[in-house]
């Protein structure tokens, strides 16, 4: 029963949180990139909304996401084959948690569109180069 009750009290998590495992059970290694980069736009656009609205707790929960994510992409980079690439890729990573860790002591949610942004230039990228 309360497996139940904790799937009543946020339906809408819930249901986001079916979806990504739904799209990530089949999901190869490129896809699975792609799928975490739109997650964390999206937690970091969350966040945006959240700090200028004022909902500490959800700001909160998607900073916490945004920056997991962070670590997740640089902890699989692979040095050995991606050279410099990988390096800068790195770089950048480090760059972003850095920005949405300062950001998260304010209350101004541009830092987190700010960043969403630089991903979301990655992330196009990312698409078409799948794509080809």
């Amino acid at each position: 029963m309360a497996y139940a009750s904790s799937l009543l009290r946020d339906p809408a998590r819930t249901y986001r949180e079916i979806d990504l495992a739904g799209r990530t059970a089949a999901a190869d290694g490129p896809a699975l990139v792609q799928l975490l980069y739109e997650e964390l736009t999206q937690a970091l656009r969350v966040a945006a909304w959240a700090a200028d609205h004022k909902q500490f707790a959800t700001r909160s929960e998607r900073i916490t996401r945004a920056t997991a994510i962070l670590f997740a992409l640089e902890a699989n980079l692979d040095f050995e084959k991606g050279g410099d690439v990988s390096r800068a890729l790195a770089r950048f990573y480090g760059g972003c948690r850095r920005q949405v860790i300062e950001a998260s002591i304010g209350t101004d949610g541009s830092p987190f569109r700010a960043v969403a942004a630089e991903l979301e230039e990655i992330a196009s990228a990312w698409r078409q180069a799948r794509a080809a």
